[in-house]
């Protein structure tokens, strides 16, 4: 089972479209995993439900399945201190060195957030090492998945997905079968819809900005497009927090390597060393 090559362009095109990421020949299983749900939500089955489904979507007025399929293609899955080390780097280098240039609040983006793990992990980790003057402005394009993080509520499987027990008995409680993220975590939070092609968000200039494993889905010309406008909202000195493979090589090289042990940083020049 699989989709046609007409469906998969269509879907590319339109993916890349309205968000610059590239869904390259392979990535046809992933065309039809994450369509599948949405082809049975309206009643299609059978070995051929994501083609019925595309084309039917091609012949809609209604742009909201547009905005579904694209939001389908470009959510990823994610988990608590994902990779561990850059909330390590956050907690013994960056914050110190952000907050030694800046006696006011702490400003952080997270950016293509998708269903809150990050943001909420990057609060955690300021607030377990004592910081309580700072705010988290955490971006998705995907307001399905914003739904999920501005509520703060996750199941068992997802949190058991790399929180450590204290951090759930300190910042979560029961709700229902699952759990709910406490008033203390929230309150540090603000969650809006944003577009990494579009002018930085509201909310700078920042401090720190994660834009972790998003670089790779975009072509060289529109990373460097991505990482002029983030660089625009930061103060200088500020840092920038990339995946563990990304990297500026080749790319940007207006940003100084920071040179940590845990992950991929950069910084803004100027402020203070």
């Amino acid at each position: 089972m699989s989709v046609s090559a007409e469906t998969f362009g269509y879907v590319a095109d339109l993916v890349r479209t309205h968000s610059a990421i590239q869904l390259a020949p392979g990535k046809e299983y992933l065309v039809e995993s994450r369509l599948l749900p949405l082809a049975r939500a309206k009643g299609l089955t059978g070995p051929a439900a994501v083609d019925s489904y595309v084309r039917d979507v091609r012949r809609s007025p209604d742009r909201g399945e547009v905005t579904r399929v694209v939001e389908a293609l470009t959510t990823n899955e994610t988990s608590w201190f994902r990779d561990s080390s850059p909330f390590a780097a956050l907690r013994q280098h960056i914050a110190p060195a952000a907050r030694a240039q800046n006696a006011g609040p702490l400003r952080i983006w997270s950016a293509a957030c998708s269903t809150g793990q990050e943001p909420y992990s990057i609060a955690m980790t300021l607030l377990e090492s004592g910081e309580r003057r700072f705010s988290v402005l955490a971006t998705d394009l995907s307001n399905a998945v914003l739904a999920q993080a501005r509520s703060g509520q996750y199941s068992q499987l997802e949190m058991n997905r790399g929180l450590p027990a204290a951090m759930l008995v300190r910042y979560f409680e029961r709700a229902g079968a699952g759990w709910g993220v406490k008033d203390e975590l929230r309150r540090a939070i603000t969650f809006t819809q944003h577009n990494l092609l579009q002018p930085p968000p509201a909310g700078g200039p920042f401090d720190v900005v994660f834009l972790r494993n998003v670089l790779i889905y975009f072509d060289a010309a529109t990373k460097r497009d991505i990482l002029s406008r983030t660089r625009r909202a930061m103060r200088p000195g500020a840092f920038l927090v990339l995946g563990a493979a990304e990297s500026m090589v080749g790319i940007d090289d207006a940003w100084e390597r920071v040179p940590t042990a845990q992950g991929s940083v950069y910084r803004v020049p100027g402020g203070i060393s």
